[in-house]
């Protein structure tokens, strides 16, 4: 070969030799005035099968030289670049799942390798399109089944419902509709729109666009919209060993649902952490943070808390529905004397009334309720929240940040210049608050507070420990309310039984009063479609009302004996929460499981 480029280079510089010495020649006899004849100009042959050119395109000027097929080196660019961004996603993927991360980062290395070299050297680009789709396709395909068997059904890749969503979601995005608009709406994701904390404040701003491209935001939106399907109240992430498991508080009981793998789990963690304006590069010390998010024309306010815990950070979401209507008093399960009790403190001119409760016991929900037998338009009513729960026409609703220092006691001692008629307070935390409250009681205002405790009596003990002085609680105090929150049976599928003697022995009730009670369906039984197999459907109050009489005054100033005070209080007639209960038992509205799980 390289004596064949010699023998072309020499004869090459012999031709230019030659003519050079035919054109001096010329010249030379042309200036002696010599004839000179000259051939015919010489012509080359047609070249066989049409024009020859140099480079891709003949009627572009100047593209000699150019050999490269733009089409062809665009393409071949894009599948090295899909090749190096699945294996990174399988070396994340594989570490976050613990699948052998060290034996599938190898393998694909060298599949990798061996599919840019088809692509680059095959004999033809079918040739070597087709060997690089069959290295990738093969790394794929031995990946996914291993991975599969480590996450759940939702998170499984290569699927026929994973390519089917891929199928629908693309062709969506088209404007081609497949399967109908309830299969386009499961492969586009849930109608909820996250809106983060936009228009709640001077400042803020709307994080949702900042999550909108983030892995596991359909994840996100899927879990949200499907825990208020459920009419659930509180969500809870929490990481395990190998996945992030999810329970729905439903009618205050935890039920599991589908987990997330660890890889979405985080994402999903990290995406309601920017909405609620959290640290995400935090992930030992507790955060807390709101958003919220609007879903068929109603507005859901979210709060979240994180806790770093042994496998990682833990969240709980509470659902707070802000377009859900306030309920009124009858609404809640009350006997009509109590309701008629209740009314006629809540309209005093001045007064406290507390709802005592544990977290969940729907506290918030009975004040709300006691504000709908005031007259809010000729009465200056303004509540201070944490956050703002319903939304009331014609009452000034306060939120409180705790970041700003705007607590529940400065924010209590700024709108008593307000001359306000009606004080609700979203709960007394502090001994501060409890005396502004207290001294506000006593000064012509109605005040309505919550407090956690877990009846009456303890609600008593509990506001003396944080500091009242017992002569301000025994001329401020109206009433305390004790409550609890029952599951109500499905109408549709609940059955009637006849209660043992144990049973009656254990209520105290006796066997003569005892009717026909009634329970949940037992295993076995087809599920109904009105409760989903649960049993359950909705919750109903249970109560204890605590009436501050005189006697009872005189009890609290002398000296503050619990006993006593009860004692009196049952002498006016008060009904413990279980009895209250046991009304709702009898009626069949509860089961006896459910009022002995809820009151003790």
């Amino acid at each position: 070969m390289q004596r064949l480029l010699s023998l072309l280079q020499y004869s090459l510089l012999w031709g230019i030799l030659v003519s050079g010495s035919t054109c001096l020649f010329q010249g030379e006899a042309l200036a002696q005035g010599g004839a000179v004849t000259t051939a015919a100009p010489s012509t080359y042959p047609p070249v066989p099968g049409g024009l020859f050119y140099r480079g891709n395109n003949p009627t572009q000027p100047g593209s000699a030289g150019f050999y490269f097929s733009l089409p062809m080196l665009i393409f071949s660019l894009s599948l090295v670049t899909l090749m190096v961004w699945t294996l990174g996603w399988i070396a994340d993927d594989a570490r976050s799942l613990k699948v052998r991360p060290e034996f599938w980062n190898t393998l694909g290395l060298l599949v990798a390798a061996a599919a840019v070299l088809i692509l680059y050297l095959g004999p033809t680009p079918l040739v070597a399109v087709l060997g690089f789709l069959i290295c990738y396709a093969g790394l794929l395909g031995g990946y996914a089944p291993e991975r599969n068997r480590k996450v759940p059904e939702n998170s499984k890749i290569l699927t026929p419902y994973h390519l089917q969503t891929i199928a629908i979601r693309g062709l969506a995005r088209l404007g081609i509709e497949v399967g109908g608009k309830k299969a386009v709406h499961a492969a586009m994701g849930p109608p909820i729109t996250f809106i983060g904390k936009s228009n709640k404040g001077a400042g803020e701003v709307d994080r949702s666009r900042q999550v909108e491209s983030s892995r596991g935001y359909t994840s996100a939106r899927e879990l949200v919209y499907d825990a208020i399907l459920r009419r659930a109240t509180d969500i809870h992430l929490e990481p395990k060993d190998d996945e992030f498991a999810v329970r729905l508080r439903v009618d205050g009981v935890m039920f599991p649902a589908e987990p997330f793998d660890r890889p979405t789990g985080e994402s999903v963690v990290n995406i309601f952490k920017v909405l609620g304006a959290m640290d995400i590069t935090e992930r030992r010390k507790p955060q807390d943070g709101s958003f919220r998010a609007e879903t068929e024309g109603r507005e859901i306010d979210f709060r979240v808390a994180t806790q770093g815990t042994q496998f990682g950070e833990k969240m709980s979401l509470r659902i707070l529905d802000g377009g859900s209507t306030v309920r009124r008093l009858a609404d809640l399960g009350m006997r009509k004397q109590l309701i008629e009790q209740i009314v006629g403190i809540v309209q005093q001119p001045h007064g406290l009334f507390l709802s005592c409760g544990p977290t969940g016991a729907g506290k918030s929900t009975t004040l709300y309720a006691a504000l709908q037998e005031i007259n809010r338009y000729e009465n200056n009513i303004i509540t201070v929240e944490d956050p703002v729960e319903y939304k009331m026409d014609g009452v000034t609703q306060i939120e409180i940040n705790q970041k700003a220092g705007q607590t529940f006691a400065a924010s209590l001692r700024s709108i008593l210049r307000q001359d306000p008629d009606v004080v609700m307070l979203g709960e007394i935390r502090d001994g501060e608050t409890a005396k502004i409250a207290c001294q506000a009681a006593n000064t012509g205002h109605m005040v309505f507070s919550t407090v956690h405790a877990n009846d009456t009596i303890t609600a008593l003990s509990r506001l003396i420990d944080l500091g009242v002085e017992p002569f301000l609680l025994s001329d401020s105090l109206s009433a305390i309310l004790g409550q609890r929150l029952c599951r109500k049976l499905c109408d549709d599928c609940k059955e009637s039984y006849k209660p043992s003697s144990d049973q009656l022995e254990k209520i105290g009730l006796p066997a003569e009063k005892a009717g026909v009670f009634y329970r949940p369906p037992k295993d076995g039984t087809d599920a109904c479609p009105t409760c989903s197999g649960m049993g359950y459907m909705g919750r109903i109050g249970v109560f204890e009302l605590l009436v501050i009489n005189d006697r009872i005054r005189d009890l609290l100033r002398e000296s503050p004996n619990m006993t006593s005070v009860r004692a009196e209080a049952r002498k006016q007639g008060m009904l413990y929460m279980r009895e209250e209960g046991l009304r709702l038992v009898l009626k069949g509205t509860t089961s006896l499981e459910e009022l002995l799980r809820v009151v003790k």
